[in-house]
């Protein structure tokens, strides 16, 4: 995880969008509020703020052309990237450039390119090139001393977890799982989200291969819980599928209780994540 500088000053005005129902918040830099823990956490409360599961902030500097970002979390935390999230951004972006539609994006320290390929009422057909994914203890920060042979983990009770570790910029532990309930992610992902010997914590899936290019994931997001659906978990779930031989390269529909995103990985790990973003309403804090 990047040492992070100080949290930015942030401007009053907000545009809100969701993809399927993970949501976030996008502010641009200015001179309203700072972006410290307690201020995020405040505003995306559900009823003492706006109301989101993340803040994106479109930093000033574009003196080479490109839109710079930072992602923070509904806890307060700052974190690498969000697909979820840069999918709103880039929904954002058409609207401020009078409907552009390719954006190169620094985020996290790297670099994405977002592509709004329509639009249809408030909804956004968008795709993040998210890069290419790295599998592996040592790609997320993961001692692999905690690994055993045959890829496992301490999972919850002491038992050993099969997980497949998963950076696509940010981390993850993909878990091959035919039990997806609410109470089984629930207990899997509490135990490994801050597990002790990941040395930034990790978000966490629970997947189940449904049929050729065809995966069912839950999530359990870093610093947010359970939540509907995550790009980059979308990701995650796809690359672990074709890393392992569960799938072959291809584009995978990964469908989650919010609803699907479309996942390409190619046989180097290349990933693009595309699926909907709705248009929610902008508006003006008041008070910060």
């Amino acid at each position: 995880m990047p040492a992070w500088p100080p949290p930015p000053s942030v401007g009053a005005s907000f545009f809100k969008a969701h993809g399927l129902g993970n949501d976030y918040l996008v502010f641009e830099e200015g001179d309203a509020w700072r972006a410290t823990p307690e201020a995020v956490m405040r505003i995306c409360h559900p009823h003492r703020g706006v109301g989101s599961d993340g803040i994106v902030v479109l930093l000033a500097d574009r003196s080479d052309g490109r839109f710079r970002a930072r992602m923070f979390n509904p806890d307060g935390s700052e974190f690498e990237r969000s697909g979820n999230g840069l999918r709103v951004l880039a929904a954002y972006l058409s609207r401020i450039t009078e409907r552009q539609s390719r954006f190169r994006v620094e985020v996290g320290g790297g670099e994405v390119e977002l592509v709004v390929h329509g639009r249809s009422g408030r909804e956004l057909d968008v795709s993040v090139e998210m890069g290419r994914a790295e599998v592996g203890a040592a790609a997320i920060a993961l001692d692999a001393a905690a690994l055993d042979a045959e890829g496992r983990i301490e999972g919850p009770g002491g038992l050993p977890l099969p997980v497949v570790p998963v950076s696509v910029g940010n981390p993850h532990l993909v878990v091959a799982s035919e039990e997806l309930t609410d109470a089984e992610l629930e207990r899997v992902g509490s135990h490994l989200v801050a597990h002790p010997s990941l040395a930034h914590g990790s978000n966490v899936q629970l997947a189940r291969v449904e049929g050729p290019g065809r995966i069912s994931a839950l999530v359990w997001e870093r610093g947010v819980g359970p939540t509907s659906a995550s790009g980059t978990s979308a990701c995650a779930v796809a690359v672990a599928a074709v890393s392992s031989g569960w799938l072959e390269p291809s584009e995978v529909r990964v469908e989650m209780p919010g609803g699907t995103l479309h996942v390409t990985v190619t046989g180097d790990l290349d990933v693009v994540l595309r699926g909907p973003v709705e248009d929610v309403f902008s508006g003006t804090l008041l008070g910060y």
